[in-house]
């Protein structure tokens, strides 16, 4: 096994870019595009000029500037330096040594500035030749391999390779290679013009006083890890662009068409857009949902959840490259346009049908991320089954149902999590899968309990509650309130009775509702009477019957009663669920083959009848 090796050198312009020449700089296939601005290289121009300025003024302080690391990887079989972090910067020192140079060889009779810095600059773009000092002109240092989108027409890439080659961009180029070039001439002529000498010290600062330093590795994963900590400079590097990376090389070594290529590529960014519609993190999510799809198929309950990257390393990309793979990403990336963005989905009747969508709703505000592991996992599992829309909706009553029970008994992660993964694996083999026994549901301590809920599960058996109604046709709107019947700030010449008794009561969950949040703000904290108005324009049903109660007021024997009234029904919804889900496990049971029958089966498909 190779030693992993990191070499830190501090290295001015010059002397980094040079190293080019001995191993090309290359900017992988994972990295995203060159994305600076002209706001950033104006930036830097302005700051190297200032810099160079107070060089002038102060010849003795020898000052350099810092333009900050570039993590590589040396990839010793093809003897390149993969730049993982720096490659805006670094880019950007190509394109205004290539500007300069255009600038400083336009004359037919140069200076001997000039043809110092001519031949200064030479070796940080181009190759040359061992035996006659001759630089080959279409041999950069720099090359990008960063994957391009289906729709671009110009290669960005062939752009940057032909800005370097020739100093010459297209007419109209509205790409950031050619935009930031001819910035980058038109900042150097300004100054030339006005300021020639200090020009020339401008472009010695910048060759030998402006100085990176970098950080080298032979080992690719050591480099991303080093890139990761050190990068704040906006958005790190994803583990879904070393997937994209991953997958695209192993297609195109393994002899895949340009055509199909291509069409990765498209799938790709179409799934990039789409998910960040949906995900705060992107395409990243859908991996790692992937991920717990994919360790409940291999029995791995471990509570210790890996790393995304290390994850899929360890099987050395394996699941990566199945050719299913974009399918199972668009399966779970509509599965949760469903259920964040509302949408139904052509050919899937489950995304229209209420009542799962309620109960989706429901386990939408558990109060972590769990719930979603063993939902999509059954989705991705049972969604082609002819009766899933019926087995789903039971399935995920009982599954809400167990959430609630464990989280009153217990409100942390660690309460459910161990038992989530062994459900996760359970799912895989048995669309009917077993839960705890729930005899705790049925106890007077769990109708206490529900009195008095954690504040995080109050919103779930909130819309269990509006869900129950049977006037209620549609979703509640994803934006409402918990709203306290008896208000939270209360007028003491109105309430008879010791404040912490009173505080206890408000936090009930018979004092409770959701409710509209413009709504709830013009409720605002009035006394029931006046609340009752602002009941009736509610859409939510549970509300809107609530402005219809006979009585004035609202106190503390009211609270009372409603606690009593709506633990009874939680309770008897939660128990009915229970008794639909174990009925349907029964029967299928007793509709399984007896061990006679089976060994009969096997006989007939060793015979070849079956």
């Amino acid at each position: 096994m190779d030693t992993t090796e990191i070499s830190v050198n501090k290295k001015s312009v010059k002397d980094l870019l040079k190293t080019g020449s001995i191993s090309k700089f290359v900017i992988p296939d994972y990295q995203r595009p060159y994305n600076w601005s002209e706001d950033e290289i104006t930036t830097l121009f302005d700051d190297l000029w200032e810099a160079t300025l107070d060089s002038i003024n102060n010849p003795e302080s020898n000052k350099t500037f810092f333009l900050g690391s570039i993590v590589t990887f040396y990839n010793k079989e093809k003897n390149e330096q993969e730049i993982i972090d720096g490659q805006q910067r670094i880019t950007t020192l190509f394109l205004l040594l290539r500007a300069i140079y255009t600038n400083l060889s336009k004359n037919e009779q140069k200076s001997e500035e000039e043809e110092n810095f001519i031949n200064e600059i030479s070796p940080c773009l181009w190759m040359k030749a061992k035996l006659t000092n001759k630089y080959y002109y279409d041999q950069i240092l720099i090359d990008s391999r960063t994957i391009i989108s289906d729709e671009e027409i110009n290669n960005p890439n062939e752009v940057l390779k032909e800005i370097l080659k020739t100093g010459k961009v297209e007419e109209g180029a509205t790409d950031n290679y050619s935009k930031n070039y001819i910035k980058l001439k038109e900042l150097f002529e300004s100054k030339s013009k006005t300021q020639a000498m200090k020009m020339y010290h401008f472009i010695y600062y910048l060759l030998n006083n402006a100085i990176l330093l970098p950080i080298t590795t032979n080992d690719e994963d050591t480099a991303l890890t080093i890139f990761s900590t050190l990068n704040d400079r906006g958005l790190p590097l994803s583990d879904a662009d070393i997937f994209k990376a991953k997958i695209y090389n192993h297609l195109s070594r393994s002899g895949t068409s340009d055509e199909k290529l291509k069409k990765f590529v498209t799938d790709w960014k179409k799934l990039e857009i789409n998910a960040k519609e949906v995900f705060k993190e992107g395409i990243q999510q859908l991996f790692y949902y992937y991920m717990f799809y994919l360790r409940a198929t291999r029995n791995d309950d471990k509570t210790t959840t890996p790393g995304l990257r290390n994850y899929f390393k360890d099987e050395k990309y394996a699941s990566l490259y199945d050719e299913n793979l974009i399918n199972k990403l668009e399966e779970i990336l509509n599965f949760w346009l469903v259920i964040n963005n509302r949408i139904e989905l052509e050919g899937e009747t489950w995304s229209s049908e209420i009542e799962i969508l309620e109960i989706l709703d429901c386990l939408k505000n558990y109060p972590n991320e769990f719930w979603k592991y063993p939902v999509i996992i059954y989705y991705l599992t049972y969604k082609n089954n002819k009766e899933f829309n019926e087995d789903f909706l039971k399935f995920l009553r009982r599954f809400y149902t167990f959430l609630v029970v464990k989280y009153i008994q217990m409100p942390t992660i660690n309460a459910v999590k161990g038992d989530i993964l062994k459900l996760d694996i359970k799912i895989i083999s048995n669309k009917k899968p077993t839960f705890d026994e729930m005899n705790y549901i049925e106890s007077e301590e769990f109708r206490n309990a529900l009195i008095t809920p954690h504040y995080k599960i109050v919103r779930m058996l909130l819309l269990l509650l509006a869900y129950n109604n049977e006037n209620q046709k549609k979703l509640l709107p994803e934006k409402w309130e918990i709203e306290h019947i008896f208000p939270q700030s209360w007028n003491d010449n109105y309430i008879n009775m010791p404040i912490n008794t009173l505080k206890e009561k408000i936090e009930h969950l018979g004092n409770k509702l959701p409710f509209e949040k413009k709504l709830n703000i013009k409720a605002s904290n009035n006394y029931f009477r006046k609340k009752k108005d602002e009941y009736k324009n509610s859409k939510i049903e549970i509300v809107k019957a609530m402005s219809e109660n006979e009585y004035d007021d609202w106190v503390t024997n009211n609270i009372d009663a409603r606690d009593k009234e709506i633990v009874k029904e939680i309770q008897n919804t939660l128990i009915s669920w229970i008794a639909s889900y174990e009925i349907d496990k029964k029967i299928e049971i007793q509709n399984q083959p007896t061990e006679e029958e089976l060994k009969q089966i096997e006989e007939f498909r060793k015979k070849g009848f079956i």
